[in-house]
C-alpha cells in the first residue's frame, strides 16, 4: 500500500499534475490558494515540493532563465508515475471513507 501524505502534501501533488510541467513555487502556491480559497506561506510550498521530489513524488528541472526573473531560472516540478498512483490511492481511500457515512449511504 501507498505511504499515507498529509493534506497540503496532497494538495500540492494536485496542483503540480494540473500545472502540467509548469509548477514552480509560485505558481504551485496560487493554484493552490484558487482551488481552496486558503492563503499559504511560499516557504511552506517550497519544502514541500522538495520533500515530496525525495519521496519520488515529484521530479525536476531546472527552466530557461528570463531577464524579467533577473536571469535566474525556475525549477520546474513534474509528477511522476509514483505520484500518480499516490494520488488516486489517496482518492480511493476517501472515497471509501466518505461511503461509509450512513447518512449519505443511498437509500438511508
Amino acid at each position: 500500500m501507498s505511504r499515507v501524505i498529509g493534506e497540503l502534501e496532497e494538495l500540492i501533488l494536485l496542483a503540480v499534475w494540473i500545472l502540467e510541467g509548469d509548477g514552480y513555487g509560485i505558481s504551485v502556491k496560487k493554484e493552490v490558494e484558487r482551488h481552496t480559497g486558503r492563503s499559504i506561506l511560499l516557504g511552506a510550498v517550497h519544502i514541500t515540493l522538495y520533500r515530496l521530489q525525495d519521496k519520488g513524488l515529484l521530479e525536476s528541472e531546472l527552466g530557461g532563465s528570463s531577464e524579467k526573473r533577473g536571469d535566474r531560472r525556475k525549477r520546474l516540478f513534474r509528477i511522476t508515475k509514483k505520484g500518480m498512483v499516490q494520488l488516486r490511492a489517496s482518492q480511493e481511500v476517501r472515497q471509501k471513507m466518505w461511503s461509509l457515512i450512513p447518512q449519505l449511504k443511498p437509500g438511508s
